[in-house]
Formats: C-alpha cells, sequence, structure tokens
C-alpha cells in the first residue's frame, strides 16, 4: 500500500503537537547517503539540525515540511515508505533506523526507511520552497477543501477523462491511491469508468461529499492499517479505518452496510473493489 493523505496528516499532526518547539540537541545520520539530498556527509546533515528548535510541523501532499527558526524547511518525503516514530531516548532502535534526532528535552523523532530509498530528506531555503517543493495544483481534501461548486467547474472540464484515473491524478486532488479510490466510488455510488464530464450535478455532490467524508474520517480513525503492509502511526500504533472499509479487500464479501456482494477485477493496473449497483 502506498501512503495516502490520510496516514500523512495522522503523522503530521501528531508530530507538530510533539516536537514542536522542542530544540534538537543530537543528530546521529546512520543512513546510507542517498538518503539526504544535498549533503556529502554525516557530520554535515548533523551540522545542519544541532542547536536548530522546529517550530512546526506542516505537510504537502505527502511530505512533511518541518520548520527551522533558522529560516530554513527540513522536507521528509512519506511516499516512498518512510516512516516517523517519537521515540524515548532508551528505546531500541528499530530495523531501518536512518535518521534518529535528540532533543535537549523530549526523547527523539526517528526515520525509518527502506533500504533502495533515495532523497528522502533535504534542507532548503524556507522562502525558496516554492520553486523547490512546487505545490501539486489538485486541491488537499483535508488542508485545503475547496467549495462542491469549484470541484464540479474541475471536475467537468476533465473531458473524456474516467473518474477511476482522475482520482490518481495529483493535478486534479493530492494524495489519493487504491485504498480511498475505491471507498471514494462505492460511496459515491459511482463506477470506475463513468467519465468526468459525464456526471450529473447530483453525481458530482455525492463525490464531493464522499471524498470530504472519507477523509474526515480515514483521519479521524489514525489510517488504515492492511495486513499486508500496515500502516503504524509515529507511536507505532496501527491505524483504525481498516474496520470501516466497505469494499477495499472485501472481494466476496458483503460490503459494510450490506447492500451487496463486493467484487473486483483490475483498473489502471491496480486491483479495484466494487459493487454493481455503482452506476
Amino acid at each position: 500500500m502506498m501512503l495516502e493523505l490520510p496516514e500523512a496528516e495522522v503523522v503530521r499532526r501528531d508530530l507538530d503537537k510533539e516536537i514542536s518547539s522542542r530544540k534538537v540537541k543530537e543528530v546521529d545520520a546512520s543512513g546510507p547517503m542517498v538518503l539526504f539530498d544535498g549533503f556529502s556527509t554525516r557530520k554535515a546533515v548533523a551540522a545542519k539540525l544541532v542547536g536548530n528548535k522546529i517550530n512546526s510541523v506542516r505537510r504537502q501532499g505527502t511530505t512533511l515540511l518541518f520548520d527551522l527558526d533558522t529560516d530554513e524547511t527540513m522536507l521528509i518525503d512519506l511516499s516512498a515508505g518512510v516512516v516517523m516514530r517519537r521515540n524515548a531516548n532508551k528505546d531500541a532502535l528499530e530495523d531501518d533506523t536512518v535518521l534518529v534526532v535528540t532533543f535537549t528535552q523530549g526523547g527523539q523523532v526517528r526515520m525509518l526507511a527502506p533500504a533502495d530509498t533515495e532523497n528522502a530528506m533535504r534542507i532548503v531555503a524556507t522562502e525558496a520552497l516554492p520553486d523547490e517543493l512546487p505545490r501539486p495544483t489538485g486541491f488537499d481534501p483535508i488542508d485545503e477543501p475547496i467549495p462542491w461548486t469549484q470541484f464540479g467547474q474541475t471536475l467537468r472540464a476533465r473531458t473524456g477523462q474516467k473518474l477511476y484515473d482522475l482520482l490518481r491524478d495529483q493535478s486534479f486532488v493530492v494524495g489519493l491511491g487504491p485504498v480511498y479510490i475505491d471507498e471514494i466510488l462505492h460511496a459515491a455510488l459511482l463506477r470506475h469508468d463513468r467519465v468526468a464530464d459525464g456526471v450529473t450535478i447530483q453525481e458530482i455532490r455525492r463525490l464531493y461529499r464522499a471524498i470530504v467524508e472519507t477523509m474526515h474520517n480515514a483521519v479521524k480513525y489514525r489510517g488504515t492499517s492492511l495486513p499486508d503492509d500496515p500502516f503504524t502511526d509515529v507511536f507505532g500504533n496501527p491505524g483504525g479505518f481498516d474496520s470501516y472499509l466497505e469494499v477495499y479487500g472485501r472481494a466476496g464479501e458483503r460490503s459494510r452496510n450490506g447492500r451487496g456482494e463486493v467484487q473486483k477485477m483490475k483498473v489502471s493496473g491496480n486491483v479495484h473493489y466494487y459493487c454493481d449497483y455503482q452506476v
């Protein structure tokens, strides 16, 4: 499972609450240097962070932005399997730990990454962020929701584009992957292959509501943890939204609302879960 928008927001909220206003005491950048974009040595990574205070933790798509008091921002990309952890100093290191940041008060934050991860972390001047990390043109339904009327205008302008592919398109909406796309289409009672400019006003409203409510509920229940690729939060706890999934991963079962049997098919290279009453 790729990390999707709700999981990134859960991580952001926890870290913002846990480490904002904390000062960095020590840094151990033990991972391979290909992880640290723009740095040639591990000492250089440490030198950039030690003595700094983290003012806040923001998010842009699935990238975390740690604002430092030197008018710089540390960027950590969660999309490539990177996991963030909040730890006490005495906690044993987990496998794949590549960066440990120790604070003067209040323990550590750690970054874990698969062995083949590259360019997951970098530090840039905050004023250069628009160039270093261009904002996606798609809307963020958690951070920057738009009016449903604007959503509808944007949707209908995508002539001939199928809804499944449109929901994957970062220029339309950011951070959605197979899990939440299937849940959103089911909640909106829409087939994956409906074309964007062919939906009715009522269907536009249903789709908009399905996106906003699915994202809200997924964050509320702290993300989705699937058996084959479980998401865990910064404390190592699994998400709880999988108990509320209507269709994803449930082929052959009844949807939780009991209206029909969940089916599956291949769509755009992914296994797509749906019910036959979606039209």
